[in-house]
């Protein structure tokens, strides 16, 4: 069945285009490389024409609160619409497993208003929460870095390797709609801060881990569990040390 995947040339878009093919779907990658916008949806009706399914895994360029509340609202809105027209049976999206534990957060607002409109629209959709990549964890300790330390929370981190994640997104657009969410997760469950001391030396980088439980991700003061799955959640393999030790870049 034809799979467009909007965001589909990005760290995980790209990925999930391949799996798709692999498995004997015609993948179609949708994003601003290809001649798709979704936020004009120039190309967007003609990228759905015909598709069974679309996969939403773009992202803002922009985490400043105004532009990702606009970014997730109008693009989303412009996907729904051109799949309505299109008779599109299944819209996957995914987001972040935690987004309704931090209100605080733009970003997070930002997904939430994204999740409101697609369970609101009359297409059936799959949700797909992960937690954080292995990928980001650089950009996470630079956001976090104040002078030469790195202000961290104590609480529970749970990160997954980009290529489980796209397994996942893979596996759920080839099934059927669940009409709510599933979450994923890295087999370890450690403590954030733990985890970029061990990562910062791993790196061979000089910055010093402070354990501050006032620290804030992405704008949002973190509890114990904002960040990790409920009980239930498929978990990945991979491991941050083995996935280091096999070649894993940023």
């Amino acid at each position: 069945m034809k799979i467009v995947v909007i965001g589909g040339t990005g760290l995980i878009g790209s990925k999930v285009v391949t799996k798709l093919g692999q498995l004997g779907h015609e993948a179609v990658a949708a994003s601003p490389n290809t001649g798709v916008n979704t936020l004009t949806g120039e190309g967007l009706a003609d990228a759905v024409a015909n598709a069974s399914v679309v996969v939403d895994v773009s992202n803002s360029p922009s985490f400043e609160d105004a532009a990702v509340l606009e970014f997730f609202q109008k693009s989303t809105g412009n996907i729904l619409a051109a799949e309505a027209a299109a008779g599109v049976g299944h819209h996957v999206a995914l987001s972040v497993v935690g987004t309704e534990r931090l209100p605080d957060s733009g970003y997070f607002r930002a997904k939430i208003a994204q999740e409101q409109l697609i369970a609101q629209s009359a297409i059936p959709f799959s949700l797909v929460h992960a937690t954080q990549f292995f990928e980001f964890a650089h950009g996470i300790a630079d956001s976090a870095t104040d002078g030469d330390k790195v202000r961290l929370a104590p609480v529970l981190f749970q990160p997954i390797a980009g290529e489980e994640v796209a397994d996942a997104v893979a596996r759920v657009a080839t099934g059927v709609p669940l009409n709510g969410r599933t979450e994923v997760a890295g087999p370890e469950q450690l403590r954030m801060d733990d985890f970029f001391q061990k990562a910062l030396r791993s790196w061979g980088d000089t910055r010093q881990v402070v354990t501050d439980p006032h620290a804030r991700y992405f704008g949002a003061e973190l509890s114990e569990r904002s960040l990790v799955p409920d009980d239930g959640a498929a978990l990945g393999h991979l491991t941050y040390s083995d996935w280091l030790a096999g070649g894993g870049k940023r």
